[in-house]
């Protein structure tokens, strides 16, 4: 299981730190609140990007979680915007990949429902660069159709183990071969609009990689970058 941001590195020469603040089960409203976005507002400096998308899990009805898509995600969603252009930085507008759900006719479900047309209307009314990542998984899942589409997920092959928390036949996360694919998209859509100087970008036509590269962090050091990168700051009440 592997993360496209994870994966961006590959695709950017060594001028670019990539920093990936992505957390588990974090709505844009859960991922504001809890401080995470305002340690990242914290961390910047003038000129750094932040690429932001969310919509994965602000559907669910969990009171911490939940956002309405031209409601409360909007407003969360553009704190993330501000933020970024109050440090001096330029924000990104990030498209999540649609989760795998095909028919067998190939047709893709559209789960995120509402949340990737909001984010387009965000980036509309604050004049922001976009990264479609959904339309072109949407793309991607409907070509590979309902067997191909499954390398690209949590699906386990013949003689791999089990492992205690990852899920097989998972509709929702990454194997590294599909991480590397949305990130070598994500990579290929920053150079193409211009949004970063075209010398920050390589590789991406190169099909051979290593699990090894993808650099995989041990369990103390992804325990610790995850509970360090959240602000002691109090989150601005127009967060609640």
């Amino acid at each position: 299981m592997a993360g496209w941001a994870q994966a961006l590195p590959l695709f950017l020469t060594e001028d670019v730190e990539v920093v990936n603040c992505a957390r588990a089960r974090a709505s844009s409203k859960s991922f504001r609140e809890r401080g995470r976005l305002q340690w990242i507002l914290e961390a910047m400096a003038p000129g750094d990007y932040l690429l932001f998308g969310f919509g994965q899990i602000d559907w669910k009805p969990d009171e911490g979680l939940h956002t309405e898509p031209f409601g409360t995600f909007l407003e969360h969603m553009r704190a993330y915007a501000t933020g970024a252009r109050e440090a001096q930085g330029h924000p990104v507008v990030l498209l999540p990949f649609e989760r795998r759900r095909v028919d067998r006719h190939g047709n893709v479900a559209r789960f995120l429902g509402d949340y990737p047309a909001a984010m387009r209307q965000l980036a509309g009314e604050e004049h922001l660069p976009v990264v479609d990542l959904y339309g072109q998984s949407l793309a991607w899942w409907e070509e590979l159709g309902p067997e191909n589409s499954k390398h690209a997920f949590t699906y386990l092959r013949p003689g791999e183990p089990l492992q205690e928390i990852v899920q097989d036949a998972d509709n929702v996360h990454l194997r590294a071969e599909g991480a590397i694919e949305c990130a070598r998209y994500v990579a290929r859509s920053l150079l193409t609009q211009q949004i970063v100087p075209a010398h920050w970008v390589k590789d991406l036509n190169r099909r051979t990689f290593s699990y090894n590269e993808l650099g995989w962090l041990d369990d103390a050091t992804f325990a610790h970058l995850t509970k360090s990168r959240v602000s002691v700051r109090p989150v601005p009440e127009s967060a609640s």
